[in-house]
């Protein structure tokens, strides 16, 4: 079937409502299928990529199944514990009280 050219047409925007030449209509797009709308130019919301989560293949090919850790370098874990820890010692001083944990 043939159209008019339509070189002077004017369309209406489903989003806002305002006169746009309808060769400035586009589709909107939800998850990257057309919802069906025309809308302007500068009223367009593009597909965020967040939009695509679960299309791509995101697995993490560095991961170890049933890791173990290393036990011939003798070193201990270096960490934040303060209570019984040989290797924290914590003063605190508050007015005229002072407190020491080794």
């Amino acid at each position: 079937m043939r159209y008019a050219a339509g070189k002077r047409a004017w369309g209406i925007c489903d989003r806002s409502g305002l006169r746009y030449p309808l060769k400035d209509l586009v589709p909107q797009y939800r998850n990257g299928v057309k919802t069906g709308l025309l809308v302007g130019r500068d009223q367009v919301d593009e597909d965020h990529p967040q939009n695509f989560i679960g299309r791509a293949r995101t697995d993490d090919a560095q991961a170890l199944r049933n890791p173990r850790p290393e036990t011939t370098n003798g070193r201990g874990y270096v960490g934040w514990d303060p209570i019984g820890h040989p290797l924290v010692r914590v003063k605190v001083q508050m007015g005229s009280v002072s407190v020491e944990i080794s």
